[in-house]
């Protein structure tokens, strides 16, 4: 045993994303704010398969496949649904077009969850795109009802293999301060 106490995850805070403009480099741009978190959903499918021999199975293999991540934010501001599903919007006038062979870039997602003892986990997804979030509006009732927004996107490994990186201040991660500078980086 290490006398590392693990705690539960409570919370998801400081949701940001990074567009990834270079992948052969590795080079991403400057994170910036999503808009503060309610839900981070991050569904990884693999694939499995088992070689048979002898009348028995001997061997079996899983690989990643897509990564499923839905983001439930407070609000999705213009500025930054432009930058993550690829629309214009006007820096005069403040209107969005949408035109229908707007490409999303791929990008980073960073965000940290708090947890039970009050530290944190810090986490990136490296490469995804977004796709148009599903609208629903309805009418105001005497009862408050929040119409919060969520935005799906479908992350898969890098290049060089790599999709996430994570970190707990718990098992002694002290880069907290610095992981949201920039898209995590191993030391060369």
């Amino acid at each position: 045993m290490s006398g590392i106490v693990n705690s539960a995850p409570i919370g998801v805070e400081n949701l940001v994303y990074a567009v990834l403009t270079d992948e052969t480099t590795v080079t991403y741009g400057t994170p910036a704010l999503i808009s503060p978190a309610i839900n981070v959903k991050i569904s990884p499918k693999s694939n499995s398969d088992t070689l048979y021999a002898d009348n028995k199975a001997v061997e079996t293999v899983s690989t990643l496949g897509e990564v499923e991540v839905e983001l439930e934010t407070q609000d999705l501001p213009l500025e930054v649904q432009a930058v993550l599903l690829g629309h214009t919007l006007d820096a005069e006038t403040k209107v969005m077009s949408y035109e229908a062979d707007d490409n999303a870039p791929y990008v980073a997602v960073g965000f940290k969850v708090k947890k039970g003892n009050g530290k944190y986990r810090y986490v990136w997804l490296l490469k995804g795109k977004f796709s148009e979030p599903e609208e629903e509006h309805s009418t105001q009732e005497d009862k408050t009802k929040f119409q919060t927004p969520k935005l799906k996107g479908t992350f898969l490994a890098r290049a060089d293999g790599r999709w996430k990186y994570t970190a707990d201040e718990d098992s002694g991660f002290t880069g907290g301060a610095s992981w949201f500078t920039s898209v995590y980086a191993p030391a060369a």
